[in-house]
């Protein structure tokens, strides 16, 4: 997830940065957001009774690098009877991230290898597994309820929660920013081939969604291109749904969004509409400062002001930022917004749970406060990632970005224009490409739109919000399965 926070400015300008804030002179614009409050992580390290052992594998060019790894008994936790593993990518005593992994349903020795990651930033991908796309969901009882449209029905998956600080991942280390988690990231999937060297040979594709649209490409560089000569594994291609990536032009389309401009009837009134559009003039000001320095203090004054024009007139309608068509289901203070949110964090929270998976830490939550403000203070949302993406096209390597059309805070309109204004080599035939209906290939039915040219593909889901699995699972099946065989069209 994206998500919105109530942002104290009091709290922001006593970390140092009032003289510099005050060159923007956005204070006066700034509101304080009534928006979603997400519970601070409180966990501790604790040794929990040992279940069954680890192994443990060290990263030759860092031997502080090590994974720990060990096998899931799937009759424990009953969410899916496939192969499975668990464990912690170490650095020193100093960083500690947590991971579970998924065989495939069909053919494990040849099916592709997916990476899931969510954002937040600070939200754990056991949203992805629990809530979008994994094996199984939860319900009230915290009893697992079968996922008959997995991802994992065609493709092994490995949830990591990442940065560090998020869900059962620890440390004493502060990762405040995308650049520092894409070595992390890089590292794991290296020992992770380590553990799996069979794997290496199949195909290999990083997805997530939100804020993932920051790490996906921070990673994907960090593998294709600074470790290209070293690399024991290739990158197939990226899937990024709903995502941040491109602020500067995503930006401007909140405005039509909430205005009836991206297929839903306007949700807001004529004068907040003014507003947000006249926001959204000086928002392209700051970022456009962001981009050219990529620098803390001009971005965290893009970033702020930003949200504050152009977020919070649609945070008074009270409804959704994930799904503009109705309020959140959960309307509880913690802003859980979804009552499968909720089941997440009992469910992770029951002693046996973290027994049976190995977590070093007592408590759960699925998004972290302190890892949120720390890549706020850092201005990481409004800097720019595009470019990465770019890179991977000019590299051959396939880019899929797709959007649920009733989301707001990531919304369609926002994505399809960055990737038609993205420069790449195939940009100029991409950018003339209209959009064309997509069809389920089993049922016919029309469920979206697309557009796709050499390596890119933009793909519009109908029906769906933020987290296009949760709202629309057979759609969601229906393009990883096309993407991850080779089959994508309109």
């Amino acid at each position: 997830m994206k998500l919105l926070k109530a942002v104290s400015l009091a709290g922001l300008l006593s970390a140092g940065l009032a003289d510099a804030l005050s060159l923007w002179d956005f204070r006066n614009s700034f509101s304080q957001l009534r928006v979603p409050q997400w519970p601070r992580n409180t966990h501790q390290v604790v040794d929990l009774p040992a279940v069954n052992p680890f192994t443990r594998l060290v990263y030759s060019e860092d031997e502080a690098y090590a994974l720990r790894i060990r096998a899931v008994d799937p009759a424990k936790l009953q969410i899916d009877n496939v192969k499975q593993w668990s464990g912690y990518l170490d650095y020193g005593e100093s960083k500690h991230f947590f991971f579970w992994f998924f065989e495939s349903r069909n053919d494990p020795a040849n099916d592709p290898v997916i990476l899931w990651l969510n954002g937040g930033p600070g939200c754990s991908s056991f949203t992805g597994l629990f809530f979008e796309l994994g094996p199984s969901s939860l319900g009230p009882d915290l009893k697992p309820i079968h996922n008959p449209h997995s991802w994992n029905n065609n493709a092994s998956i490995i949830f990591l929660e990442q940065p560090l600080g998020v869900g059962f991942s620890h440390g004493d280390d502060k990762v405040t920013s995308t650049k520092l988690a894409g070595k992390d990231a890089y590292v794991f999937l290296e020992l992770f081939y380590k553990e799996f060297p069979h794997l290496r040979s199949n195909d290999f594709h990083i997805a997530g969604e939100s804020y993932a649209g920051h790490y996906i490409p921070q990673i994907a560089h960090e593998i294709a291109v600074v470790n290209r000569a070293t690399r024991t594994f290739n990158l197939s291609s990226i899937m990024i749904g709903n995502g941040i990536t491109d602020t500067l032009v995503q930006s401007d389309y909140y405005e039509p969004m909430a205005c009836g401009g991206g297929g839903y009837p306007a949700v807001l009134p004529p004068e907040d509409c003014k507003s947000m559009a006249k926001g959204a003039e000086r928002c392209r000001v700051l970022n456009k400062a962001c981009y050219v320095s990529k620098n803390t203090i001009p971005c965290f004054a893009a970033l702020t002001y930003c949200n504050s024009a152009l977020l919070g007139p649609f945070e008074k309608t009270g409804l959704n930022v994930y799904d503009i068509r109705a309020p959140c289901e959960d309307q509880g203070d913690d802003g859980l917004c979804y009552f499968g949110m909720r089941y997440i964090e009992e469910y992770m929270n029951q002693q046996y749970v973290q027994e049976t998976l190995g977590s070093d830490v007592n408590h759960y939550t699925g998004c972290n406060d302190d890892v949120f403000n720390g890549f706020i203070l850092t201005g990481d949302e409004a800097k720019p990632f595009q470019q990465y993406v770019a890179e991977l096209l000019n590299l051959d390597i396939p880019v899929l970005i797709y959007a649920g059309d009733k989301d707001f805070i990531c919304n369609w309109l926002g994505n399809h224009a960055w990737t038609d204004q993205l420069e790449w080599r195939g940009s100029e035939k991409y950018q003339k490409l209209p959009l064309q209906p997509w069809i389920h290939s089993e049922t016919g039915e029309e469920i979206g739109q697309i557009k796709s040219h050499e390596g890119l593909s933009f793909l519009r889901i109908y029906d769906a919000g933020h987290m296009v699995p949760y709202d629309q699972p057979e759609s969601s099946l229906e393009m990883v399965n096309k993407w991850i065989s080779h089959e994508f069209a309109a």
